[in-house]
Order: structure tokens, then sequence, then C-alpha cells
């Protein structure tokens, strides 16, 4: 068996998507290293979702170089938000079943003939 000497250049993994500790596998096995500016406890971070890398999956880098990784978007990049969810005026109706009344005058006010007296 032939065991071939590491390459100098590694692509990096595609990383966003991957939950911290994934990603940290995943890197460790790309042979790229990771930095997290947004999380100082990211040796320990686990569930959080990585939303951002750079470089991008598929550079061309040297082993051993670092991936920047970030859990939380930046300012105007979303986030998967839909917005403000308050109430707009005009608000809408009370809602439920609501009766029509008739207009003040009688039934047959407007066609002019209205009350007898």
């Amino acid at each position: 068996m032939r065991i071939t000497p590491k390459s100098p250049e590694v692509r990096v993994p595609k990383l966003i998507g991957l939950m911290a500790m994934d990603a940290r596998e995943t890197a460790a096995s790309g042979g790229v290293l990771l930095a997290a500016p947004d999380r100082p406890d990211f040796p320990h971070t686990v569930v959080d979702y990585v939303v951002r890398q750079y470089p991008p999956p598929g550079v061309e880098v040297p082993r051993g170089a670092v991936v920047t990784v970030w859990f939380d978007f930046g300012d105007g990049e979303g986030g998967g938000g839909s917005g403000v969810h308050e109430p707009r005026l005009p608000r809408p109706g009370g809602g439920g079943m609501q009766r029509e009344l008739d207009e003040p005058g009688g039934p047959y006010a407007a066609a002019g003939f209205g009350s007898l007296y």
C-alpha cells in the first residue's frame, strides 16, 4: 500500500447550513481550520447553523488555511424573518357575522316614499 503525501492545496468545503459541530468536523477532514468572529465560545458551540462562510466553497486554499464562518446574518442580509407583524391602519372590522341595518327613515325612504307624516 502506497501512502501519498498530502497535497499543499485543498478545496474549501461547503459549510453553510451545517451545525457548528458538523462544520468543525467537515473543516478538519477537509484540511482547513475554522474561525467564528460572532461566536467567542465557538469551540463549545453545538447547534447553531452556519449562515455565511469565507472563502466560499470550492476555492483552493493552502492546507491549514482559516475559513471564517458566521452564525448570524449581518445587517440587511435577511435572516429568514418575514418582517414586522404589528397591526396596520385602518384595522379590519371586528370580524364575525354582522347584521346590516336599514338606513334610518323606514324601508322606503331611499325611494322617496319616506314616512307617512
